[in-house]
């Protein structure tokens, strides 16, 4: 295992690098810190993670004033 950029959308959003036998998730973009410091067992698995992140969030109500 090394570390491999991670993508979303085209754009690089984090590095996983290698961590006790899985990858742990390095955010560089703020919307998805939320994953920032989680271990996941591939890099396919931390895309869908924010795929699924991203999704929840453009889901959300969002609040009228």
């Amino acid at each position: 295992m090394q570390k491999q950029v991670i993508e979303f959308g085209g754009e690089p959003v984090g590095i996983v690098i290698p961590d006790e036998d899985r990858l742990k998730f390095i955010a560089v973009k703020f919307h998805v810190i939320d994953l920032d410091e989680q271990r996941f067992n591939s890099a396919d698995e931390v895309r869908l993670a924010i795929r699924d992140l991203v999704r929840s969030r453009n889901l959300a109500p969002t609040a009228h004033v």
